[in-house]
């Protein structure tokens, strides 16, 4: 049996008022939303999980997806400059040539010398011994390639729609089988 703490730390899914789903709570943020009015609950599936809390008055149902009510002032969010920590989280601490996870660098693709951009589509990680075997070149004149095209970050509640979208095709998939 599971004990109250277990479950309060459960994960639910919240979608925006126009069904996005833009962030993951625990069941204790749920709960309020819940009774505060500014949640519904949302059931996507005959097998999704729900949680039931009691108190001395109500036993109230949490379900594993639920829908805000309002539409929120969402912040306005910005891509963030260009700089190593930001290139480095889109990249995952990996080199874009080698797939390194040690003495890491940035690389623009196309070298500042020859019209490259200091941007996002033009900065990779890279780590030190692919960043010298390429020089002053493209990859395709050193010979080398990139393990995924650079692109500027996506806005995270775009990020996490995709990620659940995802996952729920391979849930899927997986029941299936």
């Amino acid at each position: 049996m599971t004990g109250i703490t277990d479950v309060l730390r459960q994960s639910v899914v919240v979608f925006s008022q126009n069904y996005l789903p833009i962030s993951r709570i625990n069941v204790r943020r749920a709960v309020v939303l819940l009774l505060a009015g500014k949640a519904e609950p949302l059931d996507l599936s005959e097998n999704a999980n729900t949680w039931q809390i009691r108190s001395p008055s109500m036993i109230l149902d949490v379900p594993e997806h639920i829908r805000m009510k309002f539409a929120g002032t969402e912040r306005i969010w910005k891509v963030p400059r260009v700089n190593r920590r930001e290139v480095l989280r889109r990249d995952n601490h990996t080199c874009q040539y080698c797939g390194s996870r040690r003495n890491l660098t940035l690389d623009h693709v196309v070298p500042k010398s020859k019209g490259g951009t200091h941007s996002w589509d033009n900065i990779v990680t890279a780590c030190s011994p692919c960043n010298s075997r390429k020089g002053d070149r493209t990859p395709a004149q050193a010979g080398m390639k990139l393990r995924s095209n650079p692109k500027a970050p996506l806005h995270p509640a775009v990020a996490f729609a995709e990620q659940f979208w995802r996952d729920q095709q391979l849930d899927r998939l997986e029941a299936h089988f």
